[in-house]
């Protein structure tokens, strides 16, 4: 209950935040695991790959969150969006942020945003209720 005010996507934000600034020297594209595949060819898995892959899942967390309406719903989605912008400015001004593994996150981020606001749009919609005029019988 007390995670619904705050953005998930902000964990693999701040991963790759400290990995990039913390860790200079850990490449994006370094081999985390291969697994042999039963096609004859090795699958590898990199670190922005894991990273990515983290990310994807914690958006289901965060459309699933969105279904909800209350107060709480449009502050996480107001924080999302913050996240969001500040991701951007990251990308744009920030060099250690121009890998694709960032524009990926970023990507995920938007789909965040625009994904939150539609689902929350369209369960308002649904809990909407008109009272109609009733019929009076001549």
């Amino acid at each position: 209950m007390f995670m619904l005010g705050f953005p998930l996507l902000l964990i693999p934000f701040a991963i790759y935040n400290i990995i990039a600034f913390l860790m200079p020297g850990v490449a994006w594209s370094s081999v985390v695991s291969t697994v042999h595949m039963m096609s004859g060819v090795d699958w590898t898995m990199t670190t922005g790959d894991v990273l990515v892959a983290l990310a994807i899942l914690l958006l289901c967390g965060e459309v699933m969150k969105s279904s909800r309406v209350s107060r709480r719903t449009i502050i996480d989605h107001a924080l999302s969006l913050i996240l969001f912008l500040g991701m951007v400015i990251e990308f744009i001004l920030v060099k250690q942020a121009a890998t694709a593994t960032f524009f990926l996150l970023l990507v995920v981020g938007f789909i965040d945003v625009l994904g939150g606001f539609a689902v929350t749009l369209r369960s308002a919609q649904r809990d909407l209720t008109v009272e109609g005029v009733e019929r009076v019988s001549p």
